[in-house]
Parts: C-alpha cells; structure tokens; sequence
C-alpha cells in the first residue's frame, strides 16, 4: 500500500547548482537538505532541498532536456501574496484555472523545468 509522496527528482545540466540554489533555495524559499553520504558521488552533483513533507531532487544530467510538460506540482499556503513574491523577484508566473476547487499559476526553473504551485480555494 502506498502512504505518500517521498520526493520528486527534476534533472538539470551539469554546472547549475549556484543558480538552482538561488532559485530554489533563495527564491522559493526551500530549505536545501545534504544528499546521504552514500549518494554524494554518485551523480555527479545536484542539489536536494524539502518541500513540506516530501522533497525536490535536482539531478545532474549530462543529457539534459528541460522537463516542459512533466512537473512536480507544489502546494502553497496564501498562494497569490506568494506568486506575487516570486513575480517581484523576476519570476513569469501563468495562472491557470483548469483545475476546479483550485487557484494554480506555472513557472520554470533558471534551467526551463516547469514547477506548479497550486492552493485549494478556501485556503486548505
């Protein structure tokens, strides 16, 4: 039986740590987290930080390929203050109203991973 969610890993290219750190850590405002020690040169870099209860892994690829479509769908309390904050530090965000019960906007990543964030309306 399956319980939850543990984490979701994105792949970025070789080199972006700084700036996922800065967007992630920085501008989502995620708490960056060690990678265990077992798995520290495996991969070849990358970074992990907590989202909640579960986390975001972001994975070294030497082949790269931005994740346009594929995405990690993030819940937030007080959502719109929140898209408002990432706008005022240079993020493009695109509400979307497809999801009944929801208010969700998309963006990307400095390295073009589309992220959702999304709050049940009534604020649950």
């Amino acid at each position: 039986m399956i319980t939850g969610l543990d984490h979701v890993q994105l792949a970025a290219p070789p080199g972006s740590e700084a700036a996922l750190r800065a967007f992630y850590g920085g501008v989502l405002g995620l708490r960056e987290i060690p990678k265990p020690p077992a798995l520290v040169g495996r991969g070849g870099g990358g970074c992990w930080f907590e989202a909640g209860e579960g986390q975001l892994h972001l994975g070294i690829d030497a082949d790269f390929h931005p994740a346009r479509k594929a995405h990690p769908a993030l819940r937030v309390a007080g959502l719109r203050a929140y898209a408002q904050r990432l706008a005022g530090q240079g993020v493009q965000v695109s509400w979307n109203d497809d999801l009944p019960g929801h208010d969700r906007f998309y963006a990307y990543d400095p390295v073009g991973n589309r992220l959702e964030f999304l709050e049940r309306r009534g604020g649950g």
